[in-house]
């Protein structure tokens, strides 16, 4: 049996993963260490990865017409090399280093991109060879604590995609590599009959959510999107470079 605490923060790290799926930036990053207050990070990293593809299923359908056929076409092979990877150093990676390198990059792209410019820069083009170091990184980094987003906004933002069309390329790209971690997931234990049948519950909850991120990216103006999008960035890197310095 689980407390009231386990439930408050178990439905609430769902209803994050579901927002996060509906499109709003890096919110869903948040649910591991919620859950981390309860349990150990590799038992949350693994209760929460089938509410993860539950979502994406809501999401896929929300953004079915919204998306980047190339930047898909670049990522999804980087990403399946990065969980590849992370799954076949499971044992000799900690969790910690990752956490702090991937933090550290992405509190460095943010800064750059919040400080003041007179001229904004161009839009870049999705090229291959930047596409498939920081896809590896994103598959890499979502494989150990569920925590893709900062490599892959590092390469996304530059390229100033319409606000629907990075949610929904963001959610498409995100579905395939949680749907590919079902398998190394179960086969290091992190999945269970025991936590799949909460999962089942907390899906739920998550499954709404996911048409409310819908709505809120769509009511939202671009310039402000992507100001949230970029700050969200800079916290969770913050976040992620204090929680290694803790670890160390």
């Amino acid at each position: 049996m689980h407390d009231t605490i386990f439930w408050v923060l178990a439905g609430l790290a769902a209803v994050l993963v579901g927002m996060g799926k509906g499109g709003v930036p890096v919110v869903a990053m948040l649910s591991v260490p919620l859950m981390s207050q309860v349990m150990s990070p590799v038992m949350a990293a693994g209760l929460l990865l089938p509410i993860y593809v539950v979502s994406d299923m809501f999401g896929l359908y929300a953004y079915r017409h919204a998306f980047d056929k190339r930047l898909l076409a670049i990522l999804v092979p980087a990403t399946t090399i990065g969980v590849v990877l992370g799954w076949a150093t499971a044992h000799v990676v900690a969790e910690w280093v990752v956490s702090g390198i991937v933090g550290l990059i992405g509190a460095i792209f943010a800064l750059n991109m919040l400080r003041p410019r007179r001229v904004e820069p161009a839009a870049k083009t999705a090229e291959v060879a930047p596409g498939m170091f920081w896809g590896a990184l994103t598959g890499f980094t979502s494989f150990v604590s569920h925590a893709g987003a900062p490599p892959y906004q590092v390469y996304t933002l530059p390229l100033k995609l319409p606000k629907e069309v990075f949610a929904g390329t963001s959610t498409i790209l995100f579905a395939y590599v949680n749907a590919i971690k079902l398998i190394p997931y179960w086969a290091l234990g992190q999945i269970n009959v025991e936590n799949l049948k909460l999962s089942v519950l907390l899906a739920i909850p998550a499954s709404v959510a996911v048409f409310a991120g819908v709505w809120l990216v769509r009511k939202l103006p671009e310039r402000l999107f992507f100001q949230l999008v970029t700050w969200a960035l800079l916290i969770l890197s913050v976040k992620l470079v204090w929680d290694a310095l803790t670890k160390v």
